[in-house]
């Protein structure tokens, strides 16, 4: 556990809790029809590897997507939302995000110098005041190279439009203002180890940044930090696509009762497209999006002493096109049955029998604004990369919830 004057991490989650939800998990999903295992299984130490070489593959085109639309709109993000606090809901290793820290902390567009640390946060999080004014950030290790594209379009209302002011670089489009408003970045993530580490790093290369990371899970309860505002919320990688349409508007409604006035949604979302580039991204030449997915076998047998034959299961990437969505399974090549000791279970498969390990929903606007305009969230700002592969939505509630249909 830390505890430094600019680094606390607190763990809400119950002793117990990682062994817990396991159990509960493989029982009800290898219990039921189809066979299913959500997809947080995937991420131990070596899943979450694996899941970083799936970012760098060529076919994995979300992850380049989004973070083209970053370089371009981060500042215009940081004037719009002027956030004093930076939440990152499913933050992991927060690399993506050091664009939205470089650019609220006035890096990105008024120089490294930002403001004078306030003393409500100091009070907020009970810790001293840090030393110095300016934030001057450290030269972060170096990233894979991304690769020429075109800068990002944005989309708002109904219009879609170039604009010459914005480039990979960053430069700030329209509605940017100078920033320098970030005081702490609070992330969220269910792995403590992901947050230390992440954590470490950012207080090393932004000496005067606070960082105050969380360890919590989404199935038992959406946290937020009660710190003072604005507050920007990210959720980015399209983490939303792996909720089913119930479990998205209970998430909705969720966050919507946890917003401010003054915050705001930041929101990455894979879109619909050629079927063909989908299946790619999810069946990679190199084969490391199939280790990835049956390494939720290796899980089950390390921590429930289950005999699965990885040889036994083949990877499958299926486009469901009724629900518009990328589906990872785990195909059985013959009958066989699993023994899961720790539970008491034996699982019997049928030869082409089907176990999905993951959704990926991918959204049109009209549907997604619609999704959310019923939880009464409004879509502020679209931006997209100009394939129109994947998109940022600035998403905003307008005042205190009500009753209403959809709330």
């Amino acid at each position: 556990m830390t505890d430094t004057p600019r680094f606390t991490l607190e763990n809400l989650l119950p002793a117990g809790h990682r062994a817990t939800s396991l159990a509960e998990d493989v029982r009800t999903g290898l219990s039921s029809t189809p066979k299913t295992l959500p997809p947080k299984w995937f991420y131990d130490e070596r899943g979450s590897k694996l899941f970083d070489r799936i970012t760098r593959l060529p076919e994995y085109y979300l992850t380049r997507a989004e973070r083209q639309i970053l370089r371009a709109r981060a500042p215009e993000i940081a004037g719009l939302t002027r956030a004093r606090v930076l939440v990152e809901l499913g933050s992991g290793s927060s690399r993506k995000t050091r664009m939205l820290v470089d650019a609220l902390s006035g890096v990105a567009t008024a120089g490294p110098a930002g403001p004078q640390l306030g003393p409500a946060m100091d009070v907020a999080l009970g810790l001293p005041r840090a030393l110095g004014r300016g934030r001057k950030r450290k030269k972060p290790p170096a990233e894979e190279a991304p690769g020429p594209e075109p800068a990002a379009a944005t989309t708002t209302g109904t219009m879609t439009a170039e604009h010459p002011g914005d480039s990979d670089g960053g430069a700030p489009g329209p509605g940017a203002a100078p920033a320098g408003t970030l005081e702490l970045y609070a992330p969220i993530d269910v792995s403590e180890s992901a947050l230390q580490e992440a954590g470490d790093a950012l207080c090393r290369d932004y000496p005067e940044l606070r960082v105050h990371a969380t360890v919590a899970d989404f199935d038992t309860g959406l946290v937020l930090p009660d710190l003072p505002g604005p507050r920007l919320i990210a959720f980015l990688g399209s983490t939303l696509g792996n909720f089913d349409p119930a479990r998205r508007a209970a998430f909705y409604t969720e966050l919507r009762g946890l917003l401010r006035p003054d915050d705001a949604l930041l929101l990455g979302v894979d879109l619909v497209k050629d079927p063909a580039t989908m299946r790619r991204a999810y069946n990679d030449e190199q084969g490391v999006t199939m280790e990835f997915n049956k390494n939720v076998l290796r899980v089950l047998n390390r921590e429930l002493g289950a005999d699965f034959d990885l040889n036994d299961f083949d990877h499958r990437a299926v486009w469901n096109e009724e629900e518009e969505r990328m589906e990872m399974r785990l195909w059985s090549r013959f009958s066989q049955t699993v023994r899961i000791p720790a539970l008491g279970m034996t699982v019997d498969f049928g030869r082409g029998e089907e176990t999905r390990t993951e959704i990926s929903t991918k959204f049109r606007r009209a549907g997604l604004t619609e999704e959310l305009l019923a939880a009464q969230l409004t879509v502020d700002h679209w931006w997209t990369d100009p394939q129109e592969r994947f998109a940022l939505l600035l998403v905003t509630s307008p005042g205190p919830a009500t009753d209403s249909a959809g709330s």
